[in-house]
């Protein structure tokens, strides 16, 4: 595992620690505050909350600005690939999220939650189940010796099948859970968070490319960006656990809850599609990166979306960030076992 560990950036390889570390500083924060965190709570417009808006944007901007939305003219490459990726994500993957989260939060855990709050965690497991990874697969791909240009198309092509399919698959699955939604503003969720970032992003990365180059853009103007997702990244955890805070203390045995359906879809969906990448014979450094797509989650749009739907302080937040808590560890794991079980 050392080459695993050496490779993967100092903040990535730790994101479990800093989770953790935000959990225990936004807690105290939430207690040193008191009533007074309401004031950030209130600073919302169509039910968006302004300052974790500007801190998910500061997260996906980074991101977006790498996908190079050019690479789908080579699409043609590698159909099979491709074809796999999209089945699993989009036909395949929420709705066995939202078959483990009712399996779990519905059934199996009814003696420890109430109704009510087991709907939020539902709703936020099923957030997480419709918004497959589109940043950190290139971290996972890399690690586990896939072809960075079919990683780099298939994010491509997951991108935008993201701005058609999130809205109405995630409709259908809180209305099949009977789970109400604003629908205004889950559209406004995913043009703030998704749409805005998305065009702001790749204007930038042709802008850049052609007046500063390609390898300025990603020797020194991505390194720089970066840092700002991660502080963003940080701080909204921080805001989170500040508004959890009492409802933590008094239930800390719900983020194994939480975690312990999530963990499950992520292994599934890896080996679900690790064994159709092998019936379908494809090479090694596709086969790897398109279980891992499959397998992460897009957590930063799934925390944003839970929060504007939801509130700061819902079940469905808490769940949300719970995925950000176990992917780091999990996707770790399952690097390991792809190199192992490498062809």
């Amino acid at each position: 595992m050392s080459d695993t560990t050496t490779s993967i950036g100092f903040f990535e390889k730790y994101l479990t620690a800093w989770v953790l570390l935000c959990i225990g500083v936004g807690i105290a924060l939430g207690e040193l505050a008191g009533s007074g965190m309401q004031v950030v709570a209130d600073l919302e417009y169509n039910h968006v909350n302004l300052p974790v808006a500007v801190l998910i944007w500061l997260m996906i901007y980074p991101m977006m600005v790498q996908i190079d939305f050019g690479s789908i003219t080579r699409i043609g490459r590698d159909v099979k690939g491709l074809s796999l990726t999209v089945v699993v994500n989009w036909l395949i993957k929420p709705f066995t999220m939202a078959f483990f989260a009712l399996l779990f939060f519905d059934n199996l855990y009814s003696a420890w939650l109430e109704p009510e709050l087991a709907q939020e965690y539902i709703a936020g497991a099923i957030l997480l189940g419709a918004a497959p990874c589109t940043a950190m697969v290139f971290v996972w791909s890399y690690l586990s010796g896939g072809d960075p240009n079919y990683t780099l198309v298939q994010v491509s092509v997951n991108d935008l099948i993201l701005l058609l399919l999130f809205v109405p698959i995630v409709q259908l699955l809180l209305g099949i859970t009977g789970i109400s939604i604003p629908m205004e503003v889950l559209i406004t969720s995913v043009v703030v968070f998704v749409v805005i970032p998305l065009v702001a992003g790749y204007l930038t990365n042709r802008w850049l490319i052609r007046t500063r180059g390609e390898d300025w853009f990603k020797t020194v103007f991505l390194p720089t960006l970066k840092p700002v997702s991660i502080a963003a990244l940080l701080l909204t955890l921080v805001l989170l656990f500040a508004f959890q805070g009492q409802k933590i203390l008094a239930n800390p045995f719900h983020i194994l809850l939480i975690a312990i359906p999530l963990a499950l879809q992520t292994y599934f969906i890896f080996f679900l599609t690790w064994k159709g990448g092998r019936l379908l014979k494809l090479p090694y450094r596709t086969c790897a990166p398109a279980s891992m797509i499959g397998a992460s989650n897009f957590f930063e749009l799934s925390v944003a979306v839970a929060i504007a739907l939801f509130g700061l302080n819902s079940g469905a937040a808490l769940a949300t960030v719970v995925g950000v808590l176990i992917e780091v560890p999990i996707m770790l794991h399952l690097v390991r076992i792809a190199k192992r079980r490498q062809y």
